[in-house]
């Protein structure tokens, strides 16, 4: 959750906390503020139990980040040096699964996939996108390339006209009796 869900969150905790004194009953909170009827019976037992104390967030959820500060400036460096200076020579490019096996190596803790792309990002790193273009990429090959062949070989589109959901069969009303169903002017419904 980003921090302005977490600020309206806990501002919407608040409200709650201003009715519970006001004695509105749980569910009409929940209708008034807009949230489930579960969360404001929860809030109105934490409320219930230790005031509008009880309901200040206390910070982000989830498990904690398992590198110190300093082992986190640390990977940085390390994913600054490149893939090459710690033993992928075969491209420029951090993937998740190199940055879990790296964060494995240097600091024998385990990260899934996942783990290392949040972490990755959380360092202001994306994965699996080189910091640079290839030094032989030929701008003028590449434009001629999409504008001549790619309008040769690009399929044209779905034709216009009538569609049909089914994945068998393609409409036909035409086929249909006036009064088929799907024939002729739709009748309201009652």
């Amino acid at each position: 959750m980003t921090a302005a869900g977490r600020q309206r969150r806990e501002t919407v905790r608040m409200q709650a906390a201003e009715l519970f004194e006001q004695k509105v009953r749980p569910s009409e909170v929940a209708r008034q503020l807009r949230v489930s009827r579960k969360s404001a019976y929860q809030w109105h037992q934490l409320w219930r139990d230790g005031g509008v104390q009880a309901l200040v967030s206390r910070g982000p959820s989830g498990s904690r980040c398992r590198l110190s500060p300093r082992c986190l400036e640390k990977l940085a460096v390390y994913l600054e040096q490149g893939p090459a200076a710690h033993g992928w020579v075969e491209d420029q490019v951090w993937t998740a699964a190199r940055v879990a096996t790296l964060i494995g190596r240097k600091f024998h803790v385990s990260y899934s996939v996942s783990g290392a792309t949040r972490l990755m990002h959380r360092l202001g790193f994306s994965p699996q996108v080189p910091a640079r273009r290839v030094a032989e990429r030929d701008e003028q090959a590449v434009t001629t390339w999409k504008e001549a062949t790619w309008a040769e070989v690009k399929e044209p589109g779905r034709p216009a006209g009538v569609t049909s959901a089914s994945r068998t069969r393609q409409a036909s009303p035409g086929g249909r009796p006036g009064d088929a169903p799907g024939g002729g002017a739709a009748a309201p419904r009652r």
